[in-house]
């Protein structure tokens, strides 16, 4: 059973945001300052943190700079009425995974932390002799963040590259395009399946021989895609 930890000082949002994990089958915990937040994500050890930024003791930001000061590499969800560009981008750059503005849905909300438990264990899944991954004449290196066609590097966007590795990482199996959408783009409300589409076209132009007969990224029909090394 995955652990959450939320650290939000309103109790009423506090207990819906526990029901709603709950109800998924999430173990949680709650913390109602910054400094009791510190402390139960070392004691507890959660599989993913929901952090509220305005908290009592002290902020959130402090709080995520602690944890990614101690070297604490748990998924952090910043959940927060601060919804300005500058709130954001200071809280990805001190180590944010993802970022939730508040009022939000509970299903948005549980599908993003199943997106960062994903994420995250694929991640220590995989050995250090696997941050290379290859595939007809493409290579990837996860560690550099690069993408090479033969000896020619191949320019891929962020939710490029995401979407990418979220169809490789499956192993074969089939991920439908609400998957992708909640992996990848967390369910932004502006965001259509449409535009899943839209990038894997884009993948194959850039990584496929002939992108209109693709051998790697597959079509399973009315159902979503499939990767095939």
């Amino acid at each position: 059973m995955s652990r959450v930890l939320i650290i939000e000082d309103n109790a009423d949002l506090a207990f819906g945001v526990v029901s709603a994990l709950e109800s998924e089958g999430f173990e949680t915990a709650v913390a109602a300052s910054g400094p009791d937040g510190v402390a139960q994500a070392g004691s507890m050890q959660p599989d993913v943190i929901i952090l509220d930024l305005m908290l009592p003791g002290f902020d959130g930001y402090r709080v995520l700079r602690t944890l990614r000061s101690d070297g604490v590499e748990t998924p952090i969800l910043i959940l927060t009425a601060r919804g300005e560009e500058a709130d954001k981008v200071r809280g990805f750059r001190m180590g944010a995974d993802d970022y939730v503005t508040k009022p939000f849905g509970a299903s948005e909300l549980v599908a993003r932390v199943d997106a960062l438990l994903r994420r995250s264990r694929l991640s220590m899944g995989r050995a250090a002799s696997q941050l290379t991954d290859s595939f007809g004449d493409v290579e990837i290196n996860r560690a550099a963040r690069t993408v090479k066609r033969g000896e020619a590097p191949v320019p891929l966007t962020p939710k490029e590259y995401a979407l990418l590795l979220a169809l490789i990482d499956r192993g074969g199996a089939v991920a439908s395009r609400n998957e992708l959408l909640a992996e990848v783009w967390g369910y932004q409300t502006d965001v259509s399946t449409r535009t899943v589409d839209i990038h894997v076209s884009e993948l194959r132009r850039k990584l496929e021989t002939n992108a209109a007969e693709p051998r790697h990224i597959l079509t399973i029909r009315k159902t979503g895609y499939r990767f095939e090394p």
